[in-house]
């Protein structure tokens, strides 16, 4: 399921360019006096985001929006998020993302996360819905100063089984990067298109997958997750320094998404030193 960490890995999804709608948003959050708030905001095209939210006192929980509801051939996103020394805060989306078929052109999307000494972010989104014959180029990195605190998930809707759609047709790469203190840590490359949906060796038929990063995280979390997963299949987490990475396989995105959030719910009061608030948003 997973290529190896070359660049080439990418080589086959170029593809000639089309108009298309060039959306860029950048976040800024700062502590000031008791509590975090959205110091920076800048937009460009169909990107931005509601009011924050303060359900837990001075942590800012913020929403992103996608205006057109969907991302198409041609699209590209760009965010970039920045959490200042000390402060806090939890990004989610109000709905599922979507990217829409294509007739061959790409649609991309580019998120940076950066993340401040003594600062939290949780980057949280719902579900990316990948349509049959999507081609979705994805990339995602978080850069960590020393004494930064992440928990942050991918979870990924192949087809609309509801709608009796696999995935017959389309591609999507995904990369992560992780850098700790400048220098990088981890990286990693996922290739899916119909073959690895089907196959035994990468998804199997499943129709949802995630993976959950969660840093710093101790040998201690790890068992706790592990002891969480117990017997159920399509689950595995593993330890690589203090970096806990966590992946699961569902047949149902829903269902997966709310493992992930009990995953979430278990470390976070040790690792973020806050019991879990859930956003109301995830509710609705």
């Amino acid at each position: 399921m997973f290529a190896d960490s070359k660049e080439a890995g990418f080589a086959n999804a170029e593809s000639v360019p089309v108009q298309g709608w060039e959306a860029t948003l950048e976040l800024g959050f700062e502590r000031s006096n008791d509590k975090t708030v959205l110091a920076h905001r800048r937009h460009q095209g169909p990107l931005t985001v509601q009011r924050p939210f303060y359900p837990e006192g001075g942590v800012c929980h913020l929403y992103l929006l996608h205006p057109p509801g969907g991302v198409v051939a041609g699209d590209s996103l760009t965010i970039a998020i920045k959490a200042a020394a000390n402060s806090a805060a939890l990004v989610t989306t109000p709905a599922a993302g979507k990217f829409y078929r294509s007739a061959g052109e790409l649609a991309r999307q580019s998120v940076t996360l950066t993340v401040a000494a003594g600062a939290v972010l949780e980057w949280l989104p719902q579900e990316t819905i990948i349509y049959e014959g999507a081609r979705v180029v994805s990339k995602l990195r978080v850069d960590l100063e020393t004494g930064a605190r992440f928990i942050g998930w991918e979870v990924l809707a192949l087809g609309r089984p509801a709608a009796n759609e696999g995935f017959t047709a389309g591609e999507v790469n995904m990369s992560w990067q992780l850098f700790r203190a400048g220098e990088l840590f981890y990286r990693e490359h996922l290739k899916l298109d119909a073959h690895a949906f089907a196959a035994r060796w990468g998804l199997s038929g499943h129709s949802a997958c995630g993976t959950m990063f969660v840093c710093p995280a101790s040998s201690a979390h790890l068992e706790a997750v592990q002891q969480l997963i117990g017997d159920t299949a399509g689950r595995g987490v593993t330890l690589i320094d203090d970096l806990l990475i966590f992946r699961a396989l569902d047949d149902r995105a829903d269902r997966l998404r709310g493992f992930f959030q009990q995953v979430w719910a278990l470390l976070r009061p040790d690792i973020l030193q806050r019991n879990a608030c859930e956003p109301r948003i995830w509710a609705t």
